[in-house]
């Protein structure tokens, strides 16, 4: 398994050289300062690259460019209208770019409007601390009494609404705008950033869309990429929805393994595949992470390895964003189902038999809580997670290595 670590850029508070000292061999990054729409030019890329393998005083940093996350899908290709079939196009190019800089995994999402959602980007545990959390509470008073979005009364039962409410007026003004700033975030790095009005804008386009036509967009996407990255011996890999149940009324088409298995039946090509995010997946409870990596692992192109506490039984609930080890995730099974996919993979001669996965997101720990990186992404958090991944996978690959040897796995 390739240990990746994700950057976001120059401006990231862990250095590359942060990252070379973690042991990591790949970078996950994008071009987070070109707007959704544009293609990424080759000229980019390689100022990327260069980054990438430099340290900050100058010497080699032994590290590559391994997986693009994410090269996004703009909301005019999820909606169809507007520019999207330029959009295609110019997607088209990137992936042309992309390859002949030599770089072959392409983390993309298809999520309506917000990218991710968390309410608290800085929750503190017992021991200190601090880590992302959805708060199901504290996101409809949100959704009810400061967006107050048309028919969101609908979206909740009666006593959901009545804590809702209560919650919601003992909020300050500060406190009000601390929820909407972390709500409406947006994907890690991106150009982009929503206002209310944008976001109410955005609703009113999906309000008549449902969860069919979203997925048939999705298709018609795929359908229109993936032959080329085919040919261009790319891997494109879909980001599960995160948290993975619907909210503010916006339809869900990568929650949960039956979407997924819809999705790649209907674009049948070694080249479409998925991003295993244990985390995203993770917070629904009927998700099974090791099954799913069993069943669904021929086409897992990248693995993002992290886990979180639900704090309900309920499919749509509150959770937030454990330890590596420490969550709802079996992430030793889920490991193992990896190790074995990729034995498998090798066994069948397949060039891409290394899966990269990175120690996704991370609790802000000693140094981290004054370093002030991206949300979610501190150095030693995620040291500490890539280190416990690490061990999982000493304490598990030889004996894995040994079953294929013997016979034991199918092939």
């Amino acid at each position: 398994m390739e240990q990746t670590w994700r950057w976001f850029g120059p401006q990231d508070r862990v250095s590359i050289a942060d990252v070379a000292q973690a042991g990591a061999t790949g970078i996950v990054t994008a071009l987070h300062h070109v707007p959704s729409g544009d293609t990424w030019s080759s000229e980019e890329i390689a100022r990327r690259q260069a980054e990438v393998a430099t340290m900050p005083d100058g010497r080699p940093s032994g590290l590559v460019w391994s997986v693009v996350e994410s090269l996004p899908v703009s909301e005019d290709i999820k909606k169809q209208q507007g520019d999207w079939r330029a959009h295609i196009d110019t997607y088209k190019q990137s992936m042309r770019n992309l390859a002949k800089a030599g770089i072959e995994v392409i983390c993309y999402n298809f999520m309506p409007v917000l990218d991710w959602t968390r309410t608290d980007l800085g929750w503190r545990l017992p021991n200190g601390a601090t880590c992302m959390r959805f708060d199901l509470i504290d996101f409809a008073a949100f959704d009810l009494h400061v967006l107050k979005r048309s028919g969101a009364a609908s979206d909740y039962d009666d006593a959901l609404q009545d804590v809702a409410a209560r919650r919601h007026a003992e909020m300050s003004g500060a406190d009000i705008e601390i929820l909407t700033a972390n709500i409406v975030f947006g994907l890690p790095g991106a150009a982009e950033t929503f206002s209310l009005e944008d976001v109410r804008a955005h609703l009113s386009e999906y309000a008549k869309m449902g969860e069919e036509t979203l997925r048939q967009h999705l298709i018609d996407f795929l359908s229109e990429v993936v032959p080329l990255a085919q040919d261009l011996g790319l891997r494109l890999c879909c980001h599960p929805d995160d948290p993975p149940f619907p909210l503010l009324g916006l339809p869900r088409v990568m929650s949960t393994e039956a979407h997924y298995k819809a999705v790649m039946d209907a674009v049948d090509v070694p080249a479409s595949g998925i991003t295993l995010c244990t985390g995203s997946l993770g917070a629904r409870p009927d998700n099974d992470l090791p099954g799913m990596m069993e069943r669904l692992g021929e086409r897992v192109h990248f693995l993002h390895l992290r886990n979180v506490k639900r704090e309900s039984a309920n499919l749509r609930g509150s959770f937030y964003e454990a330890e590596h080890l420490g969550g709802d995730t079996d992430m030793v099974a889920v490991v193992e189902a990896a190790l074995k996919e990729e034995a498998r993979r090798k066994a069948a001669g397949r060039a891409d038999w290394s899966i990269p996965f990175r120690p996704d997101h991370g609790q802000d720990i000693l140094d981290d809580l004054g370093r002030r990186a991206q949300p979610g992404y501190p150095s030693i958090g995620r040291l500490k997670g890539l280190a416990e991944l690490r061990g999982i996978i000493a304490a598990l690959e030889p004996r894995v290595v040994a079953d294929v040897a013997a016979g034991w796995l199918p092939c």
